[in-house]
């Protein structure tokens, strides 16, 4: 099977939803903050109001991420995240179609996992459900699953880095860190020599990717095209970032690698320098 494009359109979706080879997963995580700091809750109830037809739902926050990682949200090893695809339904033969409500970092958080496992035969529902239903596709409520099945992992340790290795590359000309939060939140704390590259304006106002030229330039203003650095993203949580890795990786940067613990893990250690402005 021949690697996915990275992003596909719901007028795809639509026309393939019969395949009996396609898994559609609805990624969506709810995110909220208050006096309390932040609050995460698996979209389940959401996807339960109202889903693509035929879609399961994947619980990202309780299946996918590892308690005792280094920060919230850190990837699960590979025998666990193997076990919760195949749980699922999605076998080494299938080719998955992932989306969500929200603003579609989830999706593509999901997205970067299968890539880190060794998968490519997964694609991001460009505008998420927000634009199936702009197109005036129908939704069904209630839940849905696909038969369980085997899932093989095969993780790429290139695409992941630790809070030890940007440590290092802190100092390294040959890395650079690429944030992206939005830009009054790096402006108030990142982790020194980043650029910012918001995930928020790799989008349009109806939430599909922007076009390629677009990208390019939002990219090389801060120079993570050069062929002379690796770029390494990172966010708050690891989520953000993944949305930037794959803006990255249709410019043609296979080398791109996100920092899964981002600023959570970074500020966890005082000592470690966080830069202002």
């Amino acid at each position: 099977m021949t690697r996915a494009p990275r992003h596909v359109s719901v007028e795809w979706l639509h026309e393939h939803l019969s395949d009996p080879t396609l898994r559609v997963i609805d990624a969506t995580v709810h995110l909220t903050f208050d006096a309390d700091g932040a609050h995460v809750e698996p979209g389940r109830e959401s996807y339960e109001r109202g889903h693509v037809p035929g879609a399961a739902y994947l619980d990202q926050v309780t299946a996918l991420s590892d308690p005792q990682g280094e920060a919230p949200f850190a990837a699960v090893d590979s025998d666990r995240f193997a076990a919760a695809v195949g749980e699922a339904g999605i076998g080494d033969e299938h080719r998955v179609v992932v989306y969500d409500t929200v603003n579609g970092i989830w999706a593509t958080r999901l997205w970067w996992q299968f890539g880190l496992e060794g998968n490519d035969h997964v694609s991001v529902l460009d505008g998420g459900l927000g634009a199936w239903l702009a197109a005036g596709y129908e939704t069904v409520t209630g839940k849905e699953q696909y038969p369980p099945t085997t899932f093989t992992a095969r993780r790429r340790p290139e695409r992941i880095t630790t809070t030890t290795e940007v440590e290092r590359a802190v100092d390294d000309p040959g890395v650079l860190l690429v944030n992206a939060l939005d830009r009054d939140t790096f402006a108030a704390g990142h982790i020194p020599g980043s650029v910012n590259v918001p995930f928020d304006e790799l989008v349009g106002p109806d939430g599909r990717i922007r076009p390629a030229d677009e990208l390019r330039h939002l990219f090389e203003s801060v120079g993570a095209l050069d062929p002379g650095k690796q770029p390494v993203t990172y966010c708050g949580g690891g989520i953000a970032a993944t949305a930037a890795a794959l803006a990255l990786m249709e410019l043609g940067r296979d080398d791109v690698a996100v920092y899964d613990g981002s600023m959570n893990a970074w500020t966890a250690d005082p000592s470690r320098p966080v830069e202002t402005a």
